[in-house]
């Protein structure tokens, strides 16, 4: 097999001891940590990793728009097992993000196990043959295969493809002038002397806007619906000799990961409504930084109404001072249709543009998880009966045996890192699937009293959350009143507890005669106990 979906052989295998064949799904940065987690705490190596695109990095392949990066420190941003010592700065920019999985991806050899072009359209659970049957369709000859496999890592990522207003999708035709999403960003399009629209003005637009915007002679118009929470970003360069501390010092940049993590950790506490006092400090903290860095005359636009963190607060690489620019300013009258010449808004005004960029998210629903398990409900009808994507763990899903969805429903955070929960939740499927692949079980499916279990704890701490004081795209639909599916409702060295070791008996499984069996220990007992009183007490 390679990466260029030539010369790649039939993985149907008897599910003998050693002989387990494993599908990644998706080579971004869930997927690429899973085969290197295959590879080193397992010592295995009969997987694939289909990706759909022609190349792995995922959201840092796929987003390339000027000042890109993320707002999660790097050193946090990046694998416990591949710490970086030369990150330049304290957030990383996109180059250096997708230069780093690329790296790993080269290191760890995974290039011969990856199949790229390649997109998983079907996955059908065979309960006789105790497997799942993969259809995969080549996105570059339209040729559709077929694959067999015992365990499946659903690893696409939380942000799938680039979202539009539902009410101007029919119109996006009716432009005369060049129109994208910052998700695809259009290199080749030269904004010199241009009119330029940005529509949204979330986490990309504030870091692209900036950016456009210093040449004078670009004309910036952002049309906004809401207003966002910003704080100081405090980004910084590291000198060449703490780079060097951090490759040559042992446990320094280790120490320093941690010390990242622990600071930042204890901001989820703002997320809680409980926390009165702190949540009143921290709406005066962002409404001073904000008057501090806006124009006067903007500030009451600027400043919400709803408590900081029900939407994404906004690490600000610049925006809120690029607006006293004379080139950029903001429209926040409604959007009522895209016509030729521009945007038409819901006052009758026509806005002339010669481009429109969308800075308006992505959806959270993997338009390809076509996933039918044992009683012949997809995944799609199982989300559909629970009123929106949920999970165990934010992985497992009753019904869908051998099945790990990485960064799945309310597993990110508005504070950590998402691949340190990512990290966590494939450590936690290793463990799963370890019998399955030394022969000793067949399949592990989680049940449904221990997911519903799981759920109500977790919607119950929800329902005292920020998050429910909004609408933003932790919540299904993105409506106010629907489930919040997104978010994890307490800080990551909880998620990470909770995934430590699995509880045995929240699984049923087929044990495999002749085998060891699943042996439950009495530290997995003691977990499982401690674990108990954390969900009903913390």
């Amino acid at each position: 097999m390679n990466q260029n979906g030539k010369g790649h052989e039939n993985a149907s295998v008897n599910a003998k001891k050693g002989h387990a064949h494993v599908v990644i799904v998706g080579a971004g940065l869930a997927g690429i940590t899973a085969g290197i987690q295959l590879k080193r705490k397992l010592g295995f190596n009969n997987f694939t990793i289909y990706e759909r695109a022609d190349a792995v990095g995922g959201t840092w392949r796929d987003n390339t728009y000027p000042g890109c990066g993320s707002d999660v420190p790097a050193h946090w941003y990046s694998l416990s097992t591949d710490l970086e010592p030369n990150f330049s700065r304290h957030y990383a920019s996109q180059p250096e993000l997708q230069n780093y999985w690329e790296k790993l991806w080269h290191n760890y050899d995974l290039v011969k196990h990856t199949r790229l072009s390649c997109n998983v359209t079907h996955a059908v659970w065979d309960a006789k043959e105790q497997r799942y049957h993969v259809t995969i369709k080549n996105r570059k000859t339209g040729e559709e295969e077929h694959t067999d496999a015992e365990v499946m890592f659903w690893a696409v990522g939380g942000f799938q493809d680039p979202l539009y207003p539902e009410h101007l999708v029919g119109s996006l035709d009716k432009f005369k002038g060049t129109l994208f999403h910052s998700a695809r960003w259009r290199h080749d399009v030269d904004l010199k002397g241009k009119r330029v629209g940005v529509i949204g003005n979330g986490c990309s637009a504030a870091q692209f806007v900036p950016l456009i915007s210093k040449d004078s002679s670009v004309e910036v118009i952002n049309f906004c619906r809401t207003p966002q929470w910003y704080a100081k970003q405090g980004n910084f360069a590291y000198p060449g000799w703490l780079k060097w501390v951090f490759a040559h010092i042992p446990f320094v940049l280790r120490w320093y990961r941690n010390m990242i993590m622990a600071r930042m950790d204890v901001n989820f506490l703002i997320f809680r409504k409980a926390n009165e006092r702190l949540l009143r400090i921290t709406r005066k903290m962002l409404e001073s930084y904000i008057k501090s860095k806006a124009p006067k005359e903007l500030v009451e636009q600027l400043i919400p109404k709803y408590t900081p963190g029900c939407k994404r607060i906004i690490l600000d690489p610049g925006y809120l001072e690029c607006l006293h620019q004379a080139n950029v300013s903001l429209q926040w009258d409604g959007i009522a249709d895209i016509v030729e010449e521009g945007l038409k808004m819901k006052t009758g005004e026509v806005v002339p543009l010669d481009v429109m960029i969308f800075g308006t998210g992505y959806s959270l629903v993997a338009p390809d998880m076509r996933v039918t398990g044992s009683s012949g409900e997809t995944i799609y009808d199982y989300f559909e009966r629970q009123g929106g994507a949920t999970a165990y763990l934010g992985m497992c899903m009753p019904g869908f045996p051998n099945l790990f969805t990485i960064l799945g429903p309310n597993v990110a955070t508005g504070h950590g890192s998402a691949i340190f929960s990512e990290e966590a939740q494939i450590n936690y499927g290793l463990q799963v699937i370890k019998p399955i692949i030394d022969g000793e079980a067949g399949w592990f499916e989680v049940t449904e009293e221990a997911t519903e279990r799981y759920n109500e704890w977790l919607q119950k701490r929800l329902s005292t959350s920020v998050w429910t004081d909004c609408r933003s795209f932790y919540r299904a639909e993105r409506e106010k009143e629907t489930k919040i599916i997104a978010t994890f409702p307490g800080p990551v060295s909880l998620f990470w507890w909770l995934t430590l070791w699995p509880r045995w008996g929240d699984f049923k499984w087929d044990e495999r005669g002749g085998g060891r069996g699943v042996r439950v220990g009495v530290v997995s007992w003691l977990f499982g106990v401690v674990s108990i009183v954390v969900l009903y007490i913390v």
